[in-house]
């Protein structure tokens, strides 16, 4: 029984680390339990709200230690840089006989005498430098740049994003997996439970549903230059879009897409739902003619892992990781053009049968899906704790 260490990802201010570390936990837990036993250490500061969904996952150890609250992560990440490791995390960890820890945004130091993974969930700093500040840019690139030197083994969620790390930091190659993560969907939503849900948010007719957070690289404002071109001919065209309206890097970025579309005069053909509970996502999905991700840039998106486990249509931007997640299933457009984009969502309107070539990634079965990702990640954690050549 391998014992990994977990510390939170994400919470109120990235969902989607939140999420992919729930459902992480319950495809490893659920498929072999018997291999991996996965140690999640909180601070004794945690919101309960972060931590009570991760309290009712089965067979998941819970630590909740001083050491790791918030006015440490500072000092911390200081004696990680400066020292090797930081005594207080370290300590811990032995005491709970970790035999591998996984780490994201929380560099635990070269010499935490413990194996480890490094999760980089994407390179967009790299790609779309504009979008970031200094602080921002420099914060994400030099704690890659210390898990790589330090000889961590470094899992990312696609094909592409492995070329992009070994492009930007040559150290990694060579130790640079690939772990494409699926979703657990729930089971179909009932054609009830999809009126009712539809009904809640006053929506009365077909529609196009955008399930992104207001982030400025999920390319927004191009939807709303695409719905514009088409206000004349196709009024009856309608975008649904829901997500975190706030942008850490570009706090403004949510008010110029609301002023943006006031211009555009789309109100009614663009409906803003805000962020959404996740149980009304799935009816959202499957009550849509289209699920779209716009996207200028991803790593390996959840929101189509989703729609592809409902069986949803997809529209995507023409992104190398969308294609790599989505090859024979999809629609894609030229995501810098508006035109393109509107174009395709009239072929998909008015029912103009997409290309199915029943081949490649989109086509795997969900439980196929499930099980790869689990099997990977454990042959990935069983490799690392076998070549404990990194510390």
């Amino acid at each position: 029984m391998i014992r990994i260490a977990f510390t939170l990802i994400g919470g109120k201010s990235w969902i989607g680390g939140h999420n992919y570390l729930i459902n992480l936990l319950r495809i490893v837990t659920t498929n072999r339990p018997d291999l991996v036993k996965p140690v999640l250490f909180f601070g004794t500061d945690t919101d309960p709200e972060e931590s009570r969904p991760f309290e009712i996952l089965k067979n998941i150890e819970i630590i909740m230690s001083p050491a790791l609250n918030v006015n440490r992560r500072t000092s911390a990440q200081v004696m990680s840089v400066l020292f090797g490791s930081d005594k207080s995390t370290r300590r811990l960890f032995h005491e709970h006989k970790i035999d591998v820890v996984f780490e994201n945004a929380r560099f635990h130091g070269k010499n935490l005498g413990i194996p480890a993974i490094a999760w980089i969930p994407d390179f967009q700093h790299r790609e779309l430098p504009h979008l970031f500040t200094k602080k921002s840019w420099w914060k994400r690139e030099l704690g890659f740049r210390m898990q790589i030197k330090s000889g961590r083994t470094v899992m990312v969620s696609s094909n592409d994003s492995r070329r992009i790390c070994e492009r930007y930091y040559p150290g990694a190659t060579g130790r640079t997996h690939v772990v494409r993560f699926a979703v657990l969907t729930t089971n179909q939503p009932s054609e009830e439970t999809v009126t009712k849900v539809r009904k809640y948010y006053n929506i009365h007719s077909r529609y196009f549903y955008l399930p992104n957070q207001f982030w400025q690289h999920k390319n927004h404002l191009l939807v709303l230059e695409a719905v514009a071109l088409l206000k004349q001919e196709h009024p009856d065209i309608v975008i649904i879009a829901s997500g975190k309206e706030f942008d850490p890097n570009k706090p403004n970025h949510f008010k110029r897409i609301v002023t943006r579309r006031k211009e555009l005069k789309i109100e009614d053909q663009f409906r803003l739902l805000g962020l959404v509970p996740y149980k009304d996502v799935t009816p959202l999905m499957v009550g849509s003619v289209a699920v779209l991700n716009p996207s200028l840039f991803e790593g390996w998106s959840t929101t189509i892992e989703e729609a592809k486990g409902l069986q949803v249509p997809l529209i995507l931007s023409d992104l190398s990781v969308h294609k790599e997640q989505a090859d024979g299933i999809a629609r894609f457009f030229d995501r810098t053009s508006a035109p393109s984009l509107a174009k395709t969502l009239v072929k998909v309107w008015l029912g103009e049968p997409t290309k199915i070539t029943k081949e490649g990634e989109g086509f795997k079965s969900n439980t196929h899906r499930i099980q790869r990702f689990a099997d990977d990640f454990i042959n990935l954690v069983r490799h690392v704790v076998t070549n404990q050549d990194q510390t």
